[in-house]
């Protein structure tokens, strides 16, 4: 089916609800068309492009509610859907939990559409992989990669009068270079609203560069050490700390913003005070869509870390309602401010320590604390009087996420972050770490 626009959209979800005959409807529809390439031993293994549309509609009688969901758009599959989700609402117990459809909002639009990534096609993205590939074969090491493109739109509606409606465009992209004996690899990641803001090229080199200095690496001694985390690394582990920053699980005990006999942190300094976090729908660099789906609230410019001190939670309407708070959406994005320097700035300017390409396959401890274990991998480096000496093995490492913002010594210019491995889109920037916990050495490359 194809893309709608706001009044096809506004007709379709007028026609759901004139069917529905429950106490309150509400309607999400979510359209994609999604292309992609992926290669690997320096050849192209796929290229594909998938496009659907969904529409999910969820009735409630009383406290019971039901929900279906479908693809199919004529009037007679519309009103089957309402019929599906009306008889699963009158069968379900009651939700002690329910909370009512909100009312009619304004949402101020964001700008998450892009003409140039909406326009890519299967020439563009052979040519994302053919830099990749042709660069690696030059300096004799074995690439793999894939590259999605996304353009869609969220459509919301309910029978209070309450509509939306956004278009959407992303890109993502990661890319492994190997040396041909397996003794070096090199890693990189890019997310992009805007297609003019990827370069595939520049992208493809920095995986093949640390692919080709991470050869012959030497073990170092286990220990705590400063590091320089680049975005990629920590996204991966203050990813799930913003995760929870939800008041329900602080108030509960379950989380590192618990407070000791009850209630949550809010308003402590727990972290440096260099540290900022906030959520902007309408930011320029990693805007997303103004409204929270499962909520739908709209959502706002919001602080969450201002130095170092803890200024926002979220919460949700059930648990507002019962802790007689103001109910906020859920953030699309996570914002952390930085400096102005590089990672190679910070390199030049650390005395020793190691640098940190990716860190991957990590597991919680304890969410009480935070406390995190996972492995470096694709590029682990010593570094010496500013200089990166050679290339280490990688290691095991014990840290929080909690632990690190509080060990701050410096921080580099914001990256974008995203695609599927992270929740949030995220703008963070390179890390300088003291006292970063690694605990064991791993073999892998």
């Amino acid at each position: 089916m194809k893309q709608l626009n706001q009044e096809e959209a506004k007709r379709m979800c007028e026609r759901v609800l004139g069917f529905s005959k429950a106490d309150e409807c509400r309607i999400v529809i979510n359209g994609s068309r999604k292309g992609n390439i992926r290669y690997a031993q320096n050849s192209v293994t796929t290229a594909g492009l998938q496009e659907n549309t969904e529409m999910t509609i969820s009735v409630a009688f009383g406290k019971r509610q039901g929900t279906a969901s479908i693809n199919q758009f004529d009037d007679k599959s519309l009103e089957k859907a309402v019929r599906r989700a009306e008889d699963a609402a009158r069968l379900a117990p009651e939700n002690p939990e329910f909370m009512p459809a909100v009312g009619k909002h304004v949402f101020k639009p964001s700008n998450t559409f892009s003409g140039p990534t909406a326009a890519i096609d299967p020439d563009y993205r052979a040519e994302v992989a053919s830099h990749s590939i042709n660069a690696g074969r030059k300096n004799k090491l074995v690439t793999a990669g894939y590259f999605v493109d996304t353009t869609g739109f969220q459509t919301i509606a309910n029978s209070n009068g309450l509509f939306g409606h956004q278009q959407l465009t992303s890109l993502d992209f990661t890319c492994t270079a190997r040396t041909e004996d397996g003794r070096g690899s090199g890693w990189v990641t890019r997310s992009a609203s805007d297609a003019r803001k990827f370069d595939a090229r520049e992208a493809s080199a920095i995986a093949i560069e640390k692919a080709l200095r991470s050869v012959d690496a030497r073990a170092l001694e286990p220990g705590r050490y400063t590091v320089i985390l680049e975005p990629a690394a920590t996204s991966e582990l203050i990813g799930r700390m913003f995760n929870a920053f939800d008041a329900r699980r602080a108030d509960e005990g379950r989380s590192f913003l618990s407070k000791k006999g009850g209630g949550n942190r809010l308003g402590e300094k727990l972290f440096d005070e260099q540290v900022n976090i906030w959520a902007d729908p309408w930011d320029k660099d990693v805007p997303v869509r103004p409204w929270d789906t499962t909520s739908m609230l709209p959502r706002a410019r919001t602080d969450v870390v201002k130095n170092g001190k803890i200024v926002s939670l979220d919460y949700s309407r059930y648990w507002a309602q019962k802790q007689k708070a103001i109910a906020t959406a859920r953030h699309g994005n996570m914002i952390m401010s930085g400096g102005t320097k590089s990672l190679e700035e910070l390199i030049a300017s650390t005395k020793k320590g190691v640098v940190v390409t990716r860190t991957w396959y990590i597991r919680e401890v304890d969410p009480q604390s935070l406390l995190l274990t996972g492995l470096t991998r694709d590029g682990t480096f010593y570094v010496e009087n500013g200089k990166i000496k050679h290339p280490i093995k990688n290691f095991r490492f014990n840290e929080s996420p909690v632990s690190m913002l509080n060990n701050v010594d410096e921080l580099g210019k914001p990256q974008i972050i995203g695609g599927d491995e992270v929740q949030y889109q995220m703008m963070i920037p390179p890390m300088k770490i003291r006292d970063f916990n690694f605990t064991s050495l791993s073999d892998a490359v």
